[in-house]
């Protein structure tokens, strides 16, 4: 029996979807995407990594269609099939992760077009969410999410310049909704003024220590399951 076990647990293969979804080639996030991903390649050599490029992609917008979502997949026509197709090969890469890096650059106080237009798309009712006798219940859990930041000021907590944060608090909310609440946030902060070299290279060890605790959690957690 324990040697099955083992077999069957040397065929997983561990999985990071990696996101972005600035528009700019050489933005703060995506080199710090860039960066977790090989820290997590090197902690996960025979992991497999997805990447997803979002402002590189048409995604299409919420329309009288996403009703279909209502309908059984027995239900829907050829065309609603097509329109929720990329609805469908989204959440598909969410489900297949076990980690989920999130490249977000801060526009006016909140996020990229690009990373609402996918939010709109994965929070799905019956795909992502559902509902219970006690509301509202997210479907993907176990999974760690990192989310990255690049930011022109700073919106550290106990200022006066936390209010105008809508970023976190709603990714936090909405990420929390489909079940994903293991959440960090790493903040390039400063990215508009003198400290933004400082903030990136903070940012940067900070990735590198959060996948490598990640890591270590991982490797106690299945010496344990195989005692």
């Amino acid at each position: 029996m324990s040697g099955e076990m083992n077999s069957v647990d040397e065929e997983v293969q561990m999985r990071l979807l990696r996101i972005d979804s600035s528009a700019r080639t050489a933005s703060v996030t995506r080199q710090l995407t860039v960066k977790a991903a090989e820290a997590w390649k090197e902690n996960n050599p025979d992991g497999d990594v997805i990447d997803r490029d979002l402002s590189a992609m048409q995604i299409p917008p919420i329309t009288d269609d996403w009703s279909a979502t209502q309908l059984d997949a027995s239900k829907l026509s050829p065309g609603q099939r097509s329109y929720l197709s990329t609805s469908d090969q989204l959440i598909d890469e969410l489900r297949a992760a076990d980690t989920i890096v999130i490249g977000a650059p801060m526009y006016n106080f909140s996020i990229s077009s690009p990373l609402k237009g996918w939010i709109d798309q994965i929070v799905r009712i019956g795909k992502t969410f559902g509902y219970g006798p006690d509301g509202p219940r997210g479907l993907l859990e176990m999974k760690k999410v990192i989310v990255i930041t690049a930011r022109g000021g700073a919106y550290e907590k106990g200022t006066p310049r936390e209010a105008f944060d809508f970023q976190e608090p709603y990714l936090r909310h909405v990420l929390g909704f489909i079940g994903l609440t293991d959440v960090t946030f790493i903040h390039a902060e400063n990215q508009s003024r003198d400290q933004a070299a400082a903030s990136l290279e903070s940012a940067g060890e900070r990735i590198t220590e959060v996948l490598a605790d990640r890591n270590r959690l991982a490797i106690a957690f299945d010496r344990r399951n195989n005692i």
